[in-house]
């Protein structure tokens, strides 16, 4: 019977081990700052055509960005063909050390019309895809400097 009992205890005691093994790690990050000015490119892109490496539309994207508890507003301006400045409220969610992004917005007609978009910032690299009934693609971005 004591074999049992120690048995059982070593059991238990291996079981609530478990848990408290999976949360070591790194533990809690901190978010990352994205706030502040960025630059880069966006590309087209089609993914059915994986193969084909995206073609850059613009050369200059910049892009200001502050926080406002969860939601993240950009401007993101430049000129490809003509100067464009658009302000986007993006929604962000902390995963680790970056944050991760989703938005939708209307740009008008001359411009694609209703863009949607999915991101992932660090401090030091804001990336993402976009879509919109006419076009997909990629932007690229990093800390200005």
């Amino acid at each position: 019977m004591r074999r049992l009992i120690l048995a059982f205890g070593l059991t238990l005691a291996m079981v609530a081990a478990v848990p408290a093994q999976q949360g070591r790690g790194r533990g809690p990050q901190t978010p990352p700052n994205i706030t502040g000015t960025w630059t880069g490119t966006w590309s087209a892109y089609n993914p059915a055509r994986a193969s084909t490496p995206p073609q850059e539309q613009c050369a200059k994207l910049s892009a200001h960005i502050i926080q406002k508890d969860d939601v993240w507003q950009a401007v993101f301006e430049g000129d490809c063909g003509r100067p464009y400045k658009y302000t986007i409220t993006m929604d962000g969610k902390q995963a680790g050390g970056v944050v991760l992004f989703k938005g939708s917005a209307d740009l008008g007609l001359r411009d694609g019309g209703v863009y949607d978009w999915i991101g992932r910032a660090s401090d030091t690299e804001f990336v993402g895809f976009y879509t919109s009934a006419a076009y997909t693609g990629v932007f690229s971005l990093t800390r200005a400097k």
